[in-house]
């Protein structure tokens, strides 16, 4: 051997030379490995087949790896438990995928332990062997282990506790191979959020086959903007999410009715289900859902182009007995279909109706003519250009039980239809109008003299209202009314005001919000007149009110008010705020953005021990400087919300210190 290594020949055994520096190192030798250089004669020609490599290393597969997916499929089936299952899906994307394509029922569950015992029993001189393979965890005693382990994960998955989102770039199939595998020994799937997905390696239907498969409990679905789902993909989770409660389909256009047949015939406990944006989906799936699904409650349809009012009338007169909330938006109905409903929907407690442009006045008074929404509670109507007095009348009289309703964009709506409706609807409780702009000041207020039971009324955009001379007869007090909130009306004036302040004493709830007609002489009334105390006032944007207002709202409702918005009245100054730290005893939001405060209306509120504020906003207050530091040092011990925006008289370094004491309060600034 030392003769081969003191070998000085003219020839080396390669070419390059040695390939290790101290070649008579006997570890190259024994074993060779795969670090080896070879001299092979070049008159000699090999009898190895395979690639032959000089240098480096090979990388060979590990003998599982050569196996076929059939086999592994079977070894997979046969783990223990969802510990193991999921130990083995984090070796490669491979074994991730083979796994997630798994049934629960194609587990293996094995039996061998019942035909052993009965041989253990008849067999005595076995009994020794079975109880030491039982020590060592040999055959018998682990799989009685399995059986156990598999009966618990079964229970556990059939809970559905756990829920996913996945949105963007995280929405793969990969991802949704990881829950299916995961999710099953930890509760199991019971909700999934797929929202949006990148076109390359995004969702498809090879991932909802995945959670078809291992999630069996899934009870709630939704899918918005994905393109790369079809029907094939829904197929899946009709087959094997047979639990599916609710589901969410939102700009799917690839999936058509086809699959929406298999949902609802598969599904029975489908409860909840909202089609938005669906280009394919038409008549076909409404009428499915309605034969098919005897627990549907709740149906949501918008901007589908396909549904028309043969599946509206095909679904309402199928599942008329058990529809209790109904949304139907931008969809090519007519009177027709509004008619259906008011006849069939006798189940019906929450009605909202949007951008129905070939609805006439005739689908909203047959609606109401029907009969059939007895039990009728919100009823939302949004740009609907039907909506007139006539129509709205009978929806008064024909839902005896409407509580609330919401009226937006309806410019065929006048003071009389609005009157009429108040009077004939006796259990209305909530009134919204919006951009109603045929709506006057004598509708407004005969809303107020006609409703028995109204407790709050918000009016917001409605630019037909406008003080006026006239002299309104005597009305009947509304008593009733606990929270009035008028926003940007800007004919909305002291007049009117006045009036409302003489008509209802019991508000809780003020709300006057960009209201820049009305002045201490309008709002002064209406603050003495209140009986009960207000609890709430927000007159944000109310520009010309003085600390002369804010001064009687403390005084007389000090005791009972928790929140005051001054935001934007610049005529307001640090008396007010006097005022508020000796005055309030239950503030906890305060918000004085754009007002005339300084330093020392700060330092009155830090001074006042009852106070506990817990929400302040300062925004646009530019005369706060960075003396008002240790007043907001000693507020910070009970707020949770600062805002200190456009603050330009605070520094930065004051700002740092604030953050860095105040550490319970969130600080915007």
């Amino acid at each position: 051997m030392s003769e081969v290594f003191d070998y000085r020949g003219t020839e080396d055994f390669s070419t390059w030379g040695f390939r290790f520096p101290n070649p008579k190192d006997s570890s190259l030798l024994l074993p060779l490995g795969h670090h080896v250089d070879v001299y092979f004669p070049p008159q000699k020609r090999s009898r190895v087949s395979a690639p032959f490599v000089v240098s480096g290393e090979q990388k060979q597969k590990s003998s599982i790896e050569v196996l076929p997916d059939e086999c592994l499929f079977e070894v997979f089936r046969r783990l223990p438990g969802g510990q193991e299952r999921s130990a083995c899906a984090c070796v490669s994307k491979r074994w991730l995928m083979l796994l997630s394509c798994i049934r629960r029922d194609e587990l293996y569950t094995d039996k061998i332990t019942q035909s052993v015992e009965p041989e253990k029993r008849s067999n005595p001189k076995k009994e020794d062997t079975c109880s030491e393979l039982e020590q060592k965890g040999g055959y018998i005693d682990s799989n009685e282990i399995k059986a156990e382990a598999e009966e618990e994960d079964q229970e556990t998955e059939a809970n559905g506790y756990i829920s996913r989102c996945l949105e963007g770039k995280k929405a793969t199939d990969v991802r949704l191979a990881s829950i299916a595998v995961g999710t099953g020994s930890r509760g199991g799937l019971g909700k999934l959020s797929i929202r949006g997905t990148i076109s390359i390696r995004g969702v498809t239907n090879l991932g909802l086959k995945a959670i078809a498969r291992g999630c069996p409990s899934l009870r709630s679905l939704s899918l918005w903007n994905i393109s790369s789902i079809d029907d094939e993909g829904l197929f899946e989770i009709a087959n094997g999410c047979r639990l599916l409660e609710k589901l969410d389909l939102c700009r799917c256009s690839t999936i058509t009715d086809k699959s929406l047949l298999a949902i609802a015939k598969s599904c029975p406990n489908l409860t909840s289900v909202t089609i938005e944006s669906c280009l394919n989906i038409g008549n076909e799936s409404l009428q499915a859902l309605g034969c098919f699904c005897p627990n549907l409650k709740s149906i949501a349809v918008k901007n589908c182009r396909l549904v028309g009012d043969q599946g509206i009338a095909n679904m309402f007169s199928s599942a008329g007995r058990v529809l209790t909330k109904v949304k139907l938006q931008a969809l090519n109905i007519s009177d027709v279909s509004l008619a259906v409903i008011g006849f069939y929907g006798h189940e019906v407690t929450d009605l909202a109706l949007t951008g129905l442009q070939n609805v006439n006045e005739r689908g909203f008074w047959a609606m109401g003519n029907g009969q059939g929404l007895q039990k009728l509670k919100s009823f939302v109507v949004t740009a609907c250009r039907g909506v007139s007095d006539v129509g709205l009348e009978s929806m008064g009289k024909g839902c005896p039980n409407l509580k609330q309703t919401c009226l937006r964009k309806c410019p065929l709506l006048s003071d009389k239809g609005l009157a009429s409706f108040a009077k004939t609807a006796g259990s209305l409780v909530s009134l919204q109008l919006e951009e109603c702009h045929r709506i006057t000041q004598f509708g407004f207020f005969g809303i107020l003299g006609n409703s028995r039971k109204l407790k709050a009324l918000v009016v917001e955009n409605c630019l037909g209202i406008r003080d006026t001379d006239f002299e309104f007869p005597c009305m009947s007090l509304c008593n009733s009314l606990r929270y009035l909130t008028i926003r940007n009306c800007p004919g909305f004036g002291n007049a009117s005001l006045a009036i409302v302040g003489r008509l209802c004493p019991k508000l809780l709830h003020l709300n006057l919000v960009g209201l820049q007609g009305i002045t201490d002489e309008g709002l002064l009334p209406l603050v003495q007149n209140s009986e009960d105390g207000f609890t709430k006032v927000n007159l944000s944007g109310c520009v010309n009110l003085t600390d002369s207002v804010v001064s009687a709202i403390v005084k007389m409702h000090g005791s009972t008010l928790e929140l005051l918005n001054l935001d934007g009245c610049r005529h307001i100054t640090d008396a007010s705020l006097v005022e508020i730290a000796d005055d309030c005893l239950l503030l906890s939001e305060l918000d004085v953005s754009g007002c005339g405060i300084t330093d020392s209306g700060i330092a009155a509120l830090a001074g006042a021990v009852h106070l506990i504020l817990q929400i302040l906003s300062l925004s646009g207050c530019s005369s706060v400087s960075d003396k008002s530091l240790a007043s907001l040092g000693i507020l910070g011990q009970t707020l949770v919300g600062l805002n200190i925006q456009h603050c330009h008289g605070i520094s930065l370094g004051a700002v740092d210190l604030l953050v860095e004491r105040l550490w319970s309060c969130d600080i915007l600034a």
